[in-house]
């Protein structure tokens, strides 16, 4: 199973997240709520995933948050968000995001995200 970082700036959808994740067996390396800590938690736990939404507390969004951690790490991320849009879509296409989950989404639909996004990585 994969090990994932999520970066969500409401903590309910967050703790849902967690929960959803570890229950279907996945470590969660951590939860975070701005650009910042998700870079240095990248950097530090080295997850083979990032589950980040585009709208974060603080200055930067996951857009920035997400070139920065494949720019330094390499590491991809799976963008779930309501705020899918063109703009959004270029901007973070350097970054090679794994996909895109449009808010909201069930519990089956994130976890078969993230199964597809850790088999295209070769993480079973």
């Amino acid at each position: 199973m994969g090990r994932i970082l999520v970066v969500e700036d409401d903590f309910l959808i967050a703790m849902a997240l967690e929960d959803d994740l570890r229950g279907a067996g996945h470590e969660v390396v951590g939860a975070v709520a701005t650009a910042e800590a998700a870079i240095a938690c990248a950097k530090s736990a080295q997850p083979d995933l990032v589950v980040m939404d585009i709208r974060l507390a603080g200055a930067a969004d996951g857009v920035d948050a997400a070139l920065e951690i494949f720019k330094e790490t390499r590491i991809r991320s799976l963008f779930a968000t309501a705020h899918v849009d063109s703009r959004s879509k270029a901007r973070a296409a350097p970054a090679e995001p794994l996909g895109w989950l449009q808010k909201p989404y069930g519990k089956e639909t994130l976890l078969e995200a993230v199964r597809i996004s850790l088999a295209e990585l070769s993480i079973k």
